[in-house]
This record gives structure tokens, C-alpha cells and sequence, in this order.
């Protein structure tokens, strides 16, 4: 859903005809709202199955990384690029932000853990 999203619908509706910067913007809102709210919940579920079944560190250690990086993106990032959003949508014309780049590094080392757990998991299967 990650790689999805962030890397494949984000930035390719804005190249897409007829969609302005503002449309673009309150189709993201929606859609990583969503996104977010599925993350939440896998987070949590995750996170109850570490407790109960206590894993090794290694995996453990990941998964509190996934963790702790999907938080920063959520009570960090987020709503910096929402109050962003807000002033484009009111038609502020606002000069580039970099602050979106921020939220693509920490989905960038997000993909990367998963993809490390994964492999670990499967390796010790």
C-alpha cells in the first residue's frame, strides 16, 4: 500500500490532464487519511502481536522502528503539510515546500524496514 500510494499515486496525479494543484491536494488529503487509518490499525494489531507472542530483538527492534516512524509521520509531518494544504486550498499561492520531502524520506526508510522484517520473518519463518 506504501509503495502504492506515496510513490505511484501521488506524484502521478498531478501529471495527470486537468488536475490543478488544489484538486491534486484534496485528492491526497483523502486518500492518505485513509492510508494512514489502515496503518493505525495494522500498527496496533502489530503491536499486540509483539506483546503476545515476544519475538527476537531484531524483529521486535523493526517492528518499533516501523512503528515510531509511521508516529513521526503522523504527529510531525503531517500536520505541517495539512496546515500547508489548508492555506494552497484557500488560495494562498505559496512558494515550493520541502517539507513533503521529509514525509517521502521517512516512507522511503518506512518501505525499507518493512521489507528487511519481511525478510526476516520469512528467513525464520
Amino acid at each position: 500500500m506504501v509503495l502504492a500510494i506515496s510513490f505511484l499515486e501521488a506524484p502521478l496525479k498531478f501529471r495527470a490532464p486537468g488536475v490543478a494543484v488544489p484538486v491534486g491536494l484534496g485528492i491526497g488529503r483523502i486518500v492518505f487519511r485513509a492510508l494512514n487509518r489502515v496503518e493505525i490499525a495494522l500498527a496496533a494489531v502489530t503491536l499486540a502481536a509483539i506483546v503476545i507472542v515476544r519475538p527476537s530483538g531484531v524483529t521486535a527492534g523493526l517492528t518499533a522502528a516501523i512503528i515510531t516512524i509511521l508516529a513521526g509521520q503522523l504527529t510531525v509531518v503531517r500536520p505541517r503539510l495539512n496546515r500547508r494544504s489548508d492555506r494552497v486550498l484557500a488560495g494562498e499561492n505559496l512558494p515550493r515546500s520541502t517539507v513533503h520531502l521529509y514525509y517521502v524520506g521517512l516512507e522511503a526508510a518506512k518501505v525499507i524496514a518493512l521489507v528487511v522484517l519481511g525478510i526476516r520473518l520469512l528467513m525464520t519463518g
